[in-house]
């Protein structure tokens, strides 16, 4: 991979830890509260939509600083909804990133309110952000609130929960992580963009791209559960059989999920052209989405 990539990776996500284990901290909130909040906040993890949203705003304006309290509100709503995933209700997960799940670590209780607090601490995040102009806090809220609620990764959730009893169409795999993992994605560079002055008509182009984005990082997630590296990973391969999920190499067999994955890559990258943005490190974490080995 790119070096230069992995550097603003590396760097990306080193602050957006940091201040997110700061903002943290130092809230005044009862204790037990806040060590299941900062447990799964320092579970470790990609950092890929916060990223994704430095990129899309650096590609745009020389000033990515402006994110950085809505990229955070971003990690923390995906956060809360990997420790809701893990609920016996739901996955029945025991592990996360090689560790405890949350509701493991704590108690189920504990898990769902920490869950609960990371959700709505994350508006009171954006929304007090002085760096941000009164108009893009509204376009920023109203546009995580779609992404992560009843039209994007919840309704995403649901669909998922129900194609577990039923065998899907290609179509209906792609509407389910369209919203269940493409919505937060859709939002991470939208927002970094918007935040970077882009155009209305480059903004279109860049939700197309991010609608490609999402899939590639499902199709990835798929195959990795076959051809993964349960250390990488930090889980056992082939639970998605195990559990009778609806995959792309399910219905289409591995070489094509491989096949369907190059296809979304070249939309994506297309996309992106139009976009005006394709000399940005979007277009190099393009290829570290398909590529990714965890």
């Amino acid at each position: 991979m790119h070096t230069d990539l992995d550097n603003f990776i590396e760097e990306g996500k080193a602050i957006i830890e940091d201040t997110m284990t700061n903002e943290l901290r130092n809230l005044e909130i009862p204790e037990q509260l806040k060590q299941s909040m900062l447990y799964s906040i320092e579970a470790g993890g990609k950092r890929l939509r916060p990223i994704l949203m430095m990129a899309s705003c650096g590609a745009y304006s020389s000033d990515s600083s402006k994110v950085l309290s809505t990229a955070v509100a971003l990690e923390m709503i995906h956060t809360y909804s990997l420790i809701h995933d893990d609920l016996p209700a739901m996955d029945n997960d025991n592990l996360r990133r090689g560790k405890p799940t949350n509701h493991k670590a704590f108690d189920e209780a504990t898990a769902i309110l920490a869950g609960d607090a990371l959700l709505t601490y994350s508006f009171e995040l954006i929304v007090q952000d002085p760096k941000l102009t009164d108009r893009q806090k509204v376009f920023l809220t109203s546009s995580l609130t779609k992404a992560g609620g009843p039209k994007g990764m919840v309704a995403g959730q649901v669909l998922d929960m129900e194609a577990e009893t039923k065998k899907v169409t290609l179509k209906e795999l792609e509407t389910i992580h369209t919203l269940k993992t493409g919505e937060l994605v859709k939002f991470a560079v939208k927002a970094g963009a918007f935040i970077g002055n882009a155009s209305s008509e480059q903004l279109a182009y860049l939700e197309e791209y991010a609608h490609y984005l999402g899939l590639i990082f499902q199709v990835q997630d798929d195959i990795l559960d076959i051809t993964g590296d349960p250390e990488k990973i930090g889980k056992p391969v082939g639970s998605d059989e195990e559990n009778d999920k609806n995959t792309y190499p399910r219905l289409l067999g591995l070489d094509g999920a491989i096949e369907k994955k190059l296809h979304y890559v070249n939309k994506a990258k297309e996309a992106l052209k139009n976009a005006g943005a394709d000399s940005s490190y979007l277009m190099l974490l393009t290829d570290h989405f398909s590529n990714r080995e965890y």
